[in-house]
């Protein structure tokens, strides 16, 4: 349990950083609609995470003491990288073979409520309050309100599958929280060593489930939204997902997936033409309230005696 502090606001550094985060994951649901129709999930997740792995490798050449950080921490470094991406994307995929991907995304939308939750029983400065819980609350409406009603088209869907985007939700909480302690490494290394630890993880289940060296030579579209994934919505998203982390704490840092479905509509309507309708405009609207819900500053100078 750490010591008891103030509790960590947003600087605006952290803010930008938040927007920026939201977008790469946003995008990433781009790239993977196209390389996934060529790669089976394991070997993506596997390639995701083995590329972005590789990529940070290069990036840090060995500066902050990398490899004598990853040797002493590689404990921590594989209980992080199982519960940030083996397990809570493994979960996500085989939920979503009996449920659509929008219902998936608003029960993966609850990971604030569950940092929130988390983190007031293992942390000192990021207690329960009322307004973390109605911000987590305006956030998941609306993501709601975005995705729409056509979200719930499968809620014949076993209770199992439901309960496994969820339990991917709790997964990112408790890596949340628990990445805190990395706080003291920098954010480059500690992606790196998150990363290099979840690629060791997925390698044999890779190997298990798809059997790679069997599939056909993907096209240049799929290795490049392959290579998109791994090195912009990976290795230079955990980068960011862990200097916020540091900056902000964990429930500020889980604010991102209330980020992701609003980033990826605006990159639709950006790149694909897609227009934007009134159900989206309201459903960002509910989430910047969210947003500013948690983020308290406006809240508590509106209340100021003038």
């Amino acid at each position: 349990m750490t010591p008891s502090t103030p509790a960590v606001r947003l600087s605006p550094l952290a803010w930008v950083l938040l927007f920026i985060l939201g977008l790469l994951w946003g995008g990433s649901f781009f790239f993977a609609r196209i390389a996934v129709h060529e790669v089976p999930p394991f070997t993506l997740v596997l390639a995701r995470l083995g590329l972005a792995a590789i990529a940070l490798h290069i990036y840090l050449r060995g500066r902050f003491n990398t490899y004598s950080i990853l040797r002493e921490h590689w404990r921590s470094f594989l209980i992080l990288g199982f519960v940030n991406n083996a397990l809570p994307h493994t979960l996500i995929f085989i939920g979503q073979t009996q449920i659509g991907a929008g219902l998936a995304s608003i029960l993966n939308a609850t990971t604030p409520i569950w940092t929130v939750l988390i983190a007031n029983g293992w942390t000192q400065d990021e207690k329960l309050s009322g307004a973390k819980i109605a911000g987590c609350l305006f956030g998941l409406a609306g993501t709601a309100i975005l995705l729409g009603p056509s979200a719930f088209t499968h809620t014949s869907a076993p209770l199992w599958a439901l309960l496994l985007p969820i339990g991917a939700a709790i997964s990112y909480g408790v890596a949340g929280t628990y990445g805190k302690r990395f706080r003291g490494i920098p954010a480059p290394v500690t992606a790196t060593g998150q990363l290099t630890a979840s690629s060791l993880i997925m390698l044999p289940v890779s190997l298990a489930a798809d059997q790679p060296w069997t599939l056909a030579q993907p096209s240049a579209s799929a290795i490049a939204a392959i290579l998109a994934l791994a090195l912009l919505s990976t290795a230079l998203g955990y980068l960011l997902y862990f200097r916020i982390l540091a900056l902000a704490g964990a429930t500020n840092a889980s604010l991102v997936t209330l980020l992701v479905p609003p980033s990826a509509i605006l990159l639709g309507a950006a790149f694909l033409g897609e227009r934007l309708g009134w159900t989206d405009i309201a459903g960002m609207a509910v989430i910047g309230i969210g947003l500013i819900v948690l983020d308290g500053r406006l809240i508590s100078r509106a209340q100021k005696p003038a």
